[in-house]
């Protein structure tokens, strides 16, 4: 059995992968999905950063034996083309890795908008001496859309501060870290009720576009839209004229439509908007997160048992 791994975790991830595979090789491969070696008999298939498009196309398509792919990334709507969506290749993700540093960052987000900062450190480059009056996040509400790991944990630090907190999921069912939980089609009541609406769901047929016009009119006008899962989910043309009319209090932005984001969107200027450049996830920790995950769903995988975090490819998560 071939493991297929990106060719910069070869060396820290070669020790562990033959303590749990002995009779398994090592292939690496580049950023390009470029591999120098016969692969008629890998079988799995762990995925870099930025791998997509026709360059994995092509390297799936040398893989007549592939059994299973472990993506780096929590979405996987880059990799869902026909090719690995119509198989019956097990296709698993990195749920669970980037909890923390994300609902963090929501936190952050939140915690500067009641605290003004961003208005302070204008203040403070332009040395004036203003005072403003503050608020608290205890006893505001967290609209969370998309209740899975991340979102969970989002609601989990909310919950911490005093915050009540909403949750949408297509289920409905309750959790253990929301007040109240909703089905997909309370999502107008969930929008009207919250101070924050954090968008935490993954980019499937069903969320694309789910943030519309008529969503953001639902908002509260002093409401703030966080979004920190998948620029299409959020209609980028309707929520930049919601920010500029002033219909929303404003936005925390790590994701959009096109990235990076175009010097010429008019979002880099609005002084009701926080950006982040796609970089939410970032923490010290992920890469040895993603390689125990890994290391323990190849040891379930040589024996036999469940994988942890497998995609329903139907579904897109």
């Amino acid at each position: 059995m071939k493991v297929l791994l990106p060719d910069y975790l070869v060396d820290r991830l070669g020790e562990p992968v033959c303590q749990i595979a002995p009779e398994c090789a090592l292939v690496p491969f580049d950023a390009a999905g470029r591999v120098d070696a016969e692969l008629q008999d890998a079988e799995v298939l762990f995925l870099r950063w930025g791998l997509g498009g026709e360059d994995l196309k092509r390297l799936l398509a040398g893989l007549p034996n592939l059994r299973w792919v472990h993506t780096i990334s929590v979405g996987v709507e880059h990799v869902l083309f026909p090719e690995l969506a119509d198989s019956e290749v097990i296709l698993t993700n990195a749920s669970g890795v980037f909890d923390i540093p994300i609902a963090e960052t929501v936190l952050a987000y939140m915690l500067m908008v009641v605290k003004r900062m961003p208005e302070f450190l204008a203040q403070q480059q332009a040395r004036r001496w203003q005072k403003h009056e503050l608020r608290e996040l205890r006893g505001m509400t967290a609209g969370i859309v998309g209740l899975g790991s991340i979102g969970s944990e989002i609601a989990r630090l909310c919950r911490a501060m005093g915050m009540s907190v909403l949750g949408l999921r297509r289920s409905g069912g309750p959790s253990p870290v929301a007040d109240e939980v909703m089905p997909p089609e309370r999502l107008g009541e969930l929008l009207a009720r919250s101070d924050f609406v954090v968008i935490a769901a993954p980019l499937t047929a069903e969320t694309h576009g789910l943030i519309g016009a008529a969503e953001l009119a639902a908002m509260k006008p002093d409401a703030w839209l966080i979004n920190i899962a998948r620029g299409p989910i959020v209609d980028g043309a309707a929520l930049i004229e919601a920010l500029q009319t002033r219909r929303i209090g404003g936005a925390c932005l790590d994701v959009f439509d096109e990235e990076p984001l175009p010097a010429s969107s008019p979002l880099w200027a609005l002084d009701n908007v926080i950006l982040m450049p796609h970089n939410s996830w970032s923490s010290p920790h992920i890469e040895e997160r993603s390689m125990s995950l890994f290391l323990e769903n190849l040891r379930r995988y040589v024996h036999h048992e469940p994988l942890l975090n497998v995609v329903d490819k139907r579904v897109g998560y």
